[in-house]
């Protein structure tokens, strides 16, 4: 549920969340080496080198973060080694007591949200059995569909305690082409927004926020603002604070005045973190997650 991700960010008074999106030149050169040497020039090596990346990551940064996002697409491009990597990935976080937002952006006509929503949140029926496939804290959905291709996912969440983040009003600079235009007197993104609102209604947690979140882009800071108003108790996903643009000034938009109601995404930026500022993978990303937790609370305040 969404009021466990809030009791994360309230114990590491840190709102934000460590993007996991890797590819193999993310990597330092000897651990991709040391995987190839083992398992060749294949899927299988690639998918090892990047879990024990992702190890490195989460062992320096889940006493610090609340959460860690790892983005499907990443690990699809691997294969099904890939994608056991992020099984193993997901599974790793939790026994750290990292909340998981799978990024993966589903969405379909009703009954294939719903073999997606029983995929990554939900429990998959195996003969008189049911197993939990992906099993995520939460997962990101496009509800550009409607309502039909979201319910599922909601079902799911009230079933099993989890949560979603719906596409609202996205970081990427094309989003206006889409998410802009008006109609009825207000850009789509409010309608969406509106539509984000009532999905959440009936599912409320204790700390007044629903489990039905949204994404709204910190490149937008306009925008935020507005949608903050029309969603006082929807939670927000912020992507594109660091290497996209985003600010500090410009995500303190997406929050509410009690410090909560948004957690800020960086992938990249820690990531990456030694290959700007040198050093170990691990230390880098630490004290890079540590200076952007600073940052943002500098301008929202007390969580």
């Amino acid at each position: 549920m969404i009021d466990s991700l809030i009791e994360k960010i309230q114990e590491k008074k840190n709102p934000t969340v460590a993007g996991l999106d890797p590819k193999l030149d993310y990597l330092p050169e000897e651990m991709v080496k040391k995987a190839f040497d083992e398992y060749g020039e294949t899927f299988k090596g690639a998918a090892e080198a990047i879990f024990e990346f992702n190890k490195t990551l989460i062992d320096a940064l889940y006493d610090i973060v609340p959460a860690v996002k790892p983005q499907s697409a990443y690990y699809e491009m691997y294969g099904i080694d890939g994608i056991e990597c992020l099984k193993k990935t997901i599974n790793y976080a939790k026994e750290k007591g990292l909340y998981v937002i799978l990024d993966a952006k589903r969405g379909d006509i009703g009954a294939t949200s719903e073999a997606y929503a029983k995929a990554y949140l939900g429990k998959t029926d195996i003969g008189e059995k049911q197993e939990p496939a992906f099993d995520a804290d939460s997962l990101t959905v496009n509800p550009y569909l409607g309502t039909d291709g979201v319910q599922p996912f909601v079902e799911q969440c009230l079933k099993f305690g989890k949560s979603i983040f719906a596409l609202v009003k996205t970081s990427n600079k094309s989003s206006g082409e889409i998410q802009d235009l008006i109609s009825g007197g207000k850009p789509i993104y409010e309608h969406m927004a509106e539509l984000v609102k009532g999905w959440g209604m009936d599912n409320f947690g204790k700390y007044g926020y629903t489990q039905v979140g949204a994404v709204v882009g910190a490149t937008y800071p306009e925008q935020a603002e507005v949608l903050r108003r029309v969603m006082p108790h929807t939670y927000f996903l912020v992507p594109g604070y660091g290497a996209q643009g985003g600010k500090a000034e410009d995500v303190a938009k997406s929050f509410n005045g009690d410090g909560l109601g948004a957690i800020v995404n960086a992938s990249r930026s820690i990531m990456c973190a030694y290959k700007k500022n040198g050093g170990e993978v691990g230390q880098a990303a630490r004290d890079e997650a540590i200076r952007m937790r600073d940052d943002i609370m500098s301008a929202v305040g007390a969580v």
